[in-house]
């Protein structure tokens, strides 16, 4: 081509939008938010000061809800770590992300939201907590526990290499992610970081600083702490007790020197509290060993046994909390010194929701409202307004669209999940009605059946199978703590109807069936070498 002086006009003029779109690019790129998702392992919405129990108090969590947005109706889609976490990640149900039990191994070649967001230009971290074997995909740097970690003395997996840490569990998985944050990654580039803490999860060892915390406080059980389970075979059949599966040493700490208390879980506990250091056993032992002495000398009995028992747990999980809280705070303040703030997304969650007494109970498992309701929490300055309060549905399958809306990247097909970006900002003109549960590890600990189900604003139906066949129906406004299946009720005729009908609903939408119930039952006992 002859470069004459028109030509020469045109491919100036060329060149100068060449150079403005590459500029707006790099604009538009350098604006993507930042994302730091935390997640804590069995931290029960009750024991966030935020919404309002008055159990504890969580100051740092509690920024990010008054910064932001608080869920109040926050799910989960299977009430057990590691199905959870597969969930979280994959924005799909346990039975389509093949991940339906703590048993069998997680695929991790399928897609992920990290994944996503490592292909556009984010710089991605996994750090502490993540219950799936094998090597995390879809991060450049990853440091996670091996299943569930140690409190003490953790060891860690940093990119396959395997190291142990000295220290407190919840305070080493702070500082990974605060260095990754100062030290490791490509400051020209948005980010992902996943900091995923082991605490509150059982057997709740507190920080030696926070050992006395709250000593001077008696909390009173729920209401339901003496359940008897009428009406609801399933809820009785469990093996989750505070009175009677709750072990003295291995959760509650009682390792007496004389080794006079002789439980199940005695010589697991006495691992633990082996890879502590002289120095943090000694603060312990000061701490434990009076109590020891004087439970030892009191004999307790029946009910007083069992609310004295629940005042040992709760003490201890509160405990735990609060150093997951100091993490969080400690996150916060890096974002905001580093001029972070404004441009970065900030979730606060757990991998499920916790029995803190009611009905009798510790652990999860169940759909009933404690287990299955999660903590959610988010802030982003840029979009979400502080102070904002959501009552819709939402779950955990959410959290892997809403990434990647916001970071402006295709969201595929098979997640099953909505972005709650449209909701938070008052946006969403239509959102769902109902969300649906499932649980498959049984037989198994604290032998929870099998059940699947379907929750609206309203009720709630559940469906018990395997070695059982019932249903239960629960009026969520009349009956909210769930002590009165109304099922047979003929007064409920109509909502029965109702329930099973958004429940086929539910399955048919998102692809569930008996059929695939019986594979992934047959699988579960296979690997657990079960005869059926």
């Amino acid at each position: 081509m002859i470069l004459n002086k028109k030509n020469f006009i045109k491919f100036s003029f060329l060149a100068i939008f060449m150079l403005v779109g590459c500029k707006e690019e790099k604009e538009v790129a350098a604006k993507k938010p930042n994302i730091i998702f935390i997640m804590s392992d069995d931290h029960a919405y009750q024991a966030i000061s935020a919404y309002g129990h008055g159990l504890n108090n969580t100051p740092n969590i509690d920024r990010i809800a008054n910064e932001g947005v608080i869920f109040n109706k926050g799910f989960v889609n299977n009430s057990i770590c590691a199905p959870s976490r597969a969930a979280m990640l994959t924005g799909k149900h346990s039975f389509k992300n093949g991940k339906v039990d703590n048993i069998r191994p997680f695929n991790w070649d399928q897609d992920n939201f990290a994944k996503d967001l490592q292909k556009n230009g984010y710089q991605t971290a996994l750090v502490g907590k993540i219950h799936l074997d094998g090597l995390p995909q879809g991060f450049d740097y990853s440091n996670v526990l091996p299943g569930q970690g140690q409190y003490y003395s953790p060891d860690f997996i940093e990119n396959g290499e395997k190291k142990t840490y000295p220290g407190y569990i919840t305070n080493v998985t702070t500082d990974i992610a605060l260095n990754w944050l100062e030290t490791k990654r490509d400051k020209e580039k948005p980010f992902l970081l996943m900091y995923h803490q082991k605490a509150p999860h059982r057997t709740w060892m507190p920080e030696e600083k926070y050992l006395t915390l709250m000593d001077s406080i008696t909390f009173d059980p729920p209401a339901n702490f003496f359940d008897d389970y009428e009406g609801r075979p399933a809820a009785a059949g469990q093996e989750m007790s505070i009175y009677k599966d709750m072990d003295l040493v291995y959760d509650l700490k009682m390792l007496d020197k004389e080794g006079e208390l002789k439980t199940k879980y005695r010589g697991m506990f006495q691992r633990k509290y082996h890879r502590m250091t002289d120095e943090q056993k000694a603060a312990w032992d000061a701490y434990y060993d009076p109590i020891i002495a004087d439970f030892k000398s009191k004999n307790l009995k029946g009910k007083e046994l069992a609310v004295w028992k629940y005042n040992r747990y709760m003490h201890d999980y509160l405990r735990t909390i609060q150093s997951v809280d100091d993490g969080v705070g400690e996150v916060l303040d890096y974002l905001k010194e580093n001029g972070l703030e404004e441009n970065t997304i900030v979730v606060y969650t757990s991998d499920q929701g916790f029995y803190l007494g009611e009905h009798g109970w510790f652990d999860k498992r169940f759909m009933y409202e404690e287990s299955f309701r999660t903590p959610i929490l988010m802030k982003y300055p840029k979009e979400i307004k502080a102070g904002t309060v959501i009552d819709e549905l939402v779950q955990n399958i959410d959290f892997a669209p809403t990434f990647l809306d916001y970071a402006g990247v295709k969201i595929d097909e098979s997640i099953q999940g909505e972005s709650l970006r449209k909701l938070v900002k008052g946006e969403a003109s239509e959102w769902r009605d109902a969300i649906y549960y499932t649980f498959y590890e049984y037989p198994a600990e604290h032998k929870v059946k099998r059940h699947y189900g379907v929750r609206t604003d309203k009720f709630k139906l559940i469906h018990f199978y395997y070695d059982v066949d019932k249903w239960e129906l629960y009026d969520l406004e009349k009956d909210p703590t769930e002590m009165n299946n109304v099922y047979e009720d003929s007064k409920y005729a109509s909502i029965k109807e109702e329930m099973h009908q958004q429940l086929e609903k539910m399955r048919t939408k998102y692809g569930d069936s008996d059929e695939l119930n019986q594979k992934n039952l047959n699988n579960y006992l296979e690997a657990k070498n079960i005869k059926h």
